[in-house]
């Protein structure tokens, strides 16, 4: 499944830049995302939660990070397994940082992610929650950094953490989301 997604920041490039080199800082804006190990040489062990109404799927593995500090752009492979669901999971990403085009400057961020999933967690796929919901996750991702940017301090930043999403508000927030488009598009139909 791919997923693609764009947002600007009101900050400098390379400021934003060097908010990604920073992994540990990075993980604690994802939401049930934990950094468990640094293996050196953009290797890390780590667990991500994701709550889908009643189900829970904690996905443990790795990732390899790559970035190419030129061009601002970074290239991420990870996998996982969720040893209690049976569920798996791989991702493949590749975003950058670019100047933002208009006027008022800052920067603008694409994310452009290639997910499978295999087990329970795959049904979610199929009915395209999975779209909505990463969407709301970089929503909150954004935020999260946007904070941690506009921190005064080292220390101040260090208390910003993503906050806890509620896998059942989240579900339903994302499925009326999507029921909202459908309609919106089976509305468009009739009147033409």
């Amino acid at each position: 499944m791919k997923i693609r997604h764009e947002f600007s920041v009101d900050r400098h490039p390379d400021s934003v830049w060097e908010f990604f080199q920073d992994i540990p800082n990075v993980a604690s804006c994802m939401p049930g995302a934990e950094l468990t190990e640094e293996h050196g040489e953009g290797k890390y062990s780590g667990k991500v939660s994701v709550k889908l109404g009643a189900m829970t799927a904690t996905f443990e593995g790795q990732c390899t990070i790559d970035p190419d500090h030129g061009t601002r752009v970074c290239q991420i492979e990870g996998k996982g397994v969720d040893r209690r669901g049976g569920s798996r999971g791989q991702v493949a990403v590749e975003y950058s940082v670019d100047d933002h085009t208009d006027a008022a400057g800052g920067s603008h961020v694409t994310v452009d992610a290639d997910v499978k999933l295999s087990g329970a967690a795959a049904q979610f796929g199929r009915a395209g929650l999975i779209q909505e919901m990463s969407s709301r996750l970089i929503d909150e991702f954004v935020q999260c950094l946007e904070a941690k940017l506009e921190a005064t301090t080292a220390e101040e930043a260090a208390q910003i953490q993503a906050r806890e999403v509620k896998g059942f508000s989240l579900f339903f927030a994302s499925l009326w989301s999507t029921i909202r488009r459908w309609f919106g598009r089976s509305g468009n139909r009739r009147q033409t």
